[in-house]
């Protein structure tokens, strides 16, 4: 779950940002299937990958964490 809320967040940023999958994950430097692994929330991003993400994105790690749900249900 905590994955797939990453890869949501990781996606919508480099969509905001104008990067294609392709043009950001030669930017950080890893194929596009490992980027598009961590945006369907397949594979839980390294601590340094999130970093490298919020740099390259111009974005706190702080922006770029998923948010705690407020309600439980």
């Amino acid at each position: 779950m905590e994955a797939e809320k990453w890869g949501r967040r990781i996606r919508a940023f480099r969509k905001l940002k104008g990067y294609t999958q392709e043009s950001f994950a030669k930017e950080l430097g890893v194929s596009v299937s490992v980027l598009g692994e961590i945006e369907r929330g397949n594979r839980v991003p390294t601590e340094a990958f999130v970093q490298q993400v919020a740099f390259i994105l111009d974005v706190s790690i702080d922006e770029l964490a998923p948010k705690e749900d407020s309600c439980q249900r």
